[in-house]
């Protein structure tokens, strides 16, 4: 995806009129890897448009399939566009079968006023997720470090969708590197497709059946839930060698400009792209810190380079997180 593309999207999560919508085979591809988590929980989409996302949609039809406790949705409307009563929340209850159809979904959703704007940090919200289990999103990408605190300060399970360079951010990275919050699984082939309205043309679209989706490769499935594929091995092939594996000028450390040029006999630090989140397994590597502070000062507990990049014969690598392998006893 082109950079203009990604800063669009990114610019785009600020403005009131600009809306994206994650795509249901999307939410469907993720959610299969967490079904065990959501057994008898109340699921909240604090961040929705509840009747259109399809965050609801797909809790609402596999209501009785994850055998949900209950499910909750609030819709947000921007303050100065507010209008009284025009904020709502959805929710499907568990044995509240409303037309006595025989089973629990879309027809069984009940519709209650807001009395506030729906912000995710509003009281009436806060009340809100204070009963939920498990939070499931797409948050508003320029509010994503105060989202993931909230959540963190309410022991709050959660999968929610971010931009990649979250990462670096030092609340967000302090949170991976402690082992509290982890990147998911994974969007198909590494792309994102979000769906936008008809008046959205401030990027390029890609019309697909007749939807407009506009594409990013710089997005993530942020989580605290555990799942089978994240203690997986990387596999190691390459070899250390100096030529190849140059040290730093300002961190003794070795320079791996990929993820698959890990080498599987070199035991101390390594300064590896963020990328490298997308593999790991925190049984096979310790995450030591970061090779970037992004001029906030947060070293991660490793930055001692006195610089806010990792240098190579005096040339800076972009973000680079430091990892070292873990002893096998």
């Amino acid at each position: 995806m082109a950079k203009n593309q990604n800063s669009n999207l990114h610019s785009a999560k600020k403005q009131k009129n600009d809306e994206f919508y994650t795509q249901l085979s999307d939410i469907e591809r993720e959610m299969q890897h967490y079904k065990q988590h959501f057994l008898g929980k109340t699921i909240y989409c604090n961040c929705d448009d509840p009747e259109w996302s399809n965050f609801f949609k797909y809790f609402a039809l596999n209501f009785e399939h994850l055998r949900l406790k209950k499910l909750v949705s609030t819709h947000f409307v921007y303050s100065d566009m507010f209008v009284e009563g025009e904020t709502y929340k959805l929710e499907i209850v568990k044995g509240l079968d409303l037309n006595e159809d025989g089973k629990i979904d879309l027809a069984d959703v009940v519709k209650t006023t807001l009395k506030g704007n729906g912000d995710f940090r509003s009281t009436e919200c806060i009340e809100i997720l204070k009963q939920a289990d498990i939070v499931v999103t797409n948050p508003p990408f320029s509010l994503f470090r105060e989202y993931v605190v909230q959540l963190v300060d309410y022991e709050k399970k959660f999968l929610i969708i971010g931009n990649r360079n979250a990462i670096t951010y030092k609340e967000v990275f302090r949170l991976i590197k402690e082992g509290k919050m982890w990147l998911g699984h994974e969007f198909y082939r590494g792309n994102a497709y979000f769906e936008v309205p008809e008046d959205y043309a401030n990027t390029q679209l890609i019309i697909l059946n007749g939807r407009r989706l506009v594409k990013s490769r710089n997005c993530c499935w942020f989580t605290n839930m555990d799942y089978k594929e994240r203690h997986e091995n990387i596999i190691l092939y390459k070899k250390y060698n100096e030529k190849d594996y140059p040290k730093y000028d300002n961190y003794d450390a070795i320079e791996v400009s990929k993820v698959a040029d890990i080498p599987i006999d070199y035991d101390g630090n390594m300064g590896v792209p963020v990328t490298f989140m997308d593999k790991y397994n925190p049984e096979q590597f310790e995450l030591v810190g970061m090779g970037e502070d992004n001029g906030t000062g947060f070293s991660g507990g490793a930055w001692l380079g006195g610089s806010k990049s990792c240098l190579v014969n005096g040339k800076a690598a972009f973000k680079r997180l430091f990892i070292r392998k873990k002893r096998i006893i």
